[in-house]
């Protein structure tokens, strides 16, 4: 029986410990994809409590402390610090089998140095224990974090219209230990049909000083911010696409006749929606192949399920699933009208849906050309980030492509106490490949595997995104 946690978590051979112990644990971390606020970053930031540093903006968290019946003032409300961890305590006993369980764990043995199992009867002695070290340890702000955890670089997600004030703060002052780099996401001009649409034009007006009129406009418009982000360290484009990529592509005059209906609050069709996420997704991927950046694509998520707790809470704090819409045919028809120009950028396509993995891994061998793995199936996504879910996802990826070639592991997180979760994908890498050579599926050697994880881990993403 193996120990809760112990050495060789996850590891169930002798090859596999090798693999992570010696040559994967200790790589640089390369989180590419995240939510962390740059304003925290530049500001170094502090925890008060392992509430607000554990708790605040984990809509993982929230969903299963609604699950288990906890009040809503306990968990986005103003209740008492204490009183919200103690409540996630009681929801860690429920939750066995969940990969929130693991991440508990490792981020208390990580950070902490905490080796007790979370419940209601230590929530107490670990609250005080683990406020007691953010309080004294002078090494446990954001930057002595990322320093621990070897973390190399972050990729944040920010709005064209974003002044990136705490990157260049950031870059200027130059001593955070990792390289904050800005990523760009237009989801909210993509999106005209949602409320906050002509609320991000006139933002978009206001920064680049111009007048919006047509559809073109608006590609200008984002077309010099994205100048401005690459002149900021931008190295990729991020998109959320609730269904398939978009198959209807307006013309530049279709656009511009749409963009004016929804100025003057008429309603669009469904057509008219996908004809202008065609319009703008086409042009600004193209943007992204002129500037050799690599454009992200995470498809097939049903958001704010409930209209309820959506006029209560606003997006993004639980309450969406992953989506069932068949994705293939949209995904290789947006892909391949790029293709016909030549004009394809580098492209990391993410699922929320584990049942598109191999239609898109697939897929993507049919655009492939002379730029070395242009295409990537990226890692398990949100709800797919935990064992099962990544498993599939690298066996998908090695028997239809390259997984020595796979850019590897993001957190897409909100919390600075994430970056366990790259051990974890580690762990989960080593143990696959471990179990290949053990069953003799691939040879035992040990020079060229080392290699492979040490690719996986970090190197690959650091040449996918030229850095």
């Amino acid at each position: 029986m193996k120990e809760f946690l112990g050495e060789d978590f996850l590891l169930n051979t002798k090859t596999a410990s090798t693999l992570f112990n010696k040559y994967s644990k200790d790589m640089p971390i390369f989180d590419y994809h995240c939510h962390l606020v740059p304003e925290d970053i530049a500001k170094n930031a502090r925890f008060t409590t392992i509430t607000k540093a554990w708790l605040d903006g984990d809509h993982y968290k929230w969903r299963q402390m609604r699950t288990n019946g906890i009040d809503e003032k306990l968990i986005t409300g103003d209740g008492d610090d204490f009183d919200k961890f103690y409540a996630w305590a009681a929801t860690m006993e429920k939750l066995i089998g969940n990969p929130l369980y693991h991440w508990t764990h490792l981020e208390l043995r990580r950070y902490f140095g905490i080796t007790d199992v979370l419940n209601t009867k230590n929530a107490r002695k670990i609250y005080d224990r683990a406020n007691e070290i953010l309080k004294n340890d002078p090494d446990f702000s954001v930057w002595g974090i990322m320093k621990r955890f070897k973390v190399y670089a972050v990729g944040t997600t920010d709005d064209p219209t974003d002044d990136l004030k705490f990157h260049t703060q950031i870059r200027e002052e130059n001593k955070c230990p990792a390289k904050i780099i800005p990523s760009f996401r237009p989801d909210k001009f993509t999106n005209i049909e949602y409320d906050t649409f002509t609320v991000f034009l006139e933002k978009l007006e206001k920064i680049t000083s111009t007048k919006i009129k047509s559809a073109k406009d608006i590609v200008d418009g984002l077309s010099s911010r994205l100048d401005f982000f690459i002149q900021n360290g931008a190295k990729s484009s991020d998109h959320g696409i609730n269904d398939a990529p978009p198959s209807l592509f307006a013309t530049e005059s279709e656009a511009t006749e749409i963009l004016k209906k929804r100025l003057y609050n008429e309603k669009l069709n469904e057509k008219e929606i996908e004809m202008w996420h065609g319009y703008l997704l086409l042009h600004l991927a193209k943007l992204y192949n002129k500037h050799n950046m690599v454009m992200q694509l995470h498809i097939n998520s049903l958001r704010n399920n409930s209209t309820r707790k959506f006029k209560q809470f606003g997006p993004d704090t639980g309450f969406d699933s992953c989506n069932d819409t068949l994705i293939a045919k949209s995904t290789v028809a947006f892909l391949d009208e790029l293709d016909k120009t030549n004009e394809l950028p580098k492209t990391i396509l993410y699922s929320l849906n584990p049942n598109d993995f191999y239609s898109l891994g697939t897929i993507m061998g049919s655009f492939q050309d002379g730029n070395e793995n242009k295409m990537q199936l990226g890692s398990g996504w949100w709800y797919i980030d935990h064992i099962d879910g990544m498993t599939q996802q690298m066996k998908t990826l090695a028997n239809l492509g390259q997984i020595t070639q796979f850019v590897g592991m993001l957190t897409d997180s909100r919390s600075f106490l994430s970056y366990p979760r790259h051990e974890y994908f580690r762990r989960i890498m080593c143990n696959i490949i471990g179990d290949w050579v053990e069953n003799g599926e691939i040879p035992n050697d040990m020079e060229y595997l080392s290699q492979v994880v040490k690719d996986i881990s970090f190197n690959n993403i650091k040449k996918f995104l030229n850095d």
